[in-house]
């Protein structure tokens, strides 16, 4: 057992997996995920575990570069989106259609489902290296 931060195995083990470039997706329980792909379903009821909590959690774990929203997020909920962009400030970013999100899936490492219940609650992370 660690001593503080993550405490589920299993997504432990991912973000322990994860390589440069990878994808490492953080989503919400309403988001396709292609077949094949590994989740770590974390939800448990609306809105437990939030999207933030997860984000901010995974993200003080895992190495990350850059990451990806979908364009939607911006107008249809901006304050996840402005709050999504103060937990990963300083790196850098990109915006695509939600369709396109959808599709760049297929890369993903993993996808951690949440209880997030906001539209648009899905960021892809990129995965960076610690040297």
């Amino acid at each position: 057992m660690t001593k503080n931060g993550i405490l589920n195995p299993q997504l432990c083990s991912a973000i322990a997996g994860a390589g440069h470039t990878d994808y490492f997706v953080i989503a919400d329980p309403g988001l396709p995920i292609p077949e094949g792909i590994n989740v770590i379903d974390l939800s448990l009821v609306r809105g437990v575990p939030s999207f933030l909590d997860t984000l901010k959690a995974v993200s003080g774990e895992l190495v990350v570069e850059s990451y990806i929203l979908a364009e939607e997020m911006k107008n249809i909920s901006p304050r996840l989106h402005d709050e999504t962009c103060s937990v990963l400030q300083g790196l850098p970013h990109k915006y695509v259609p939600h369709e396109e999100l959808k599709q760049l899936l297929r890369r993903a490492k993993a996808v951690v489902r949440t209880g997030e219940t906001t539209s648009f609650a899905n960021v892809i992370l990129v995965c960076g290296v610690n040297f």
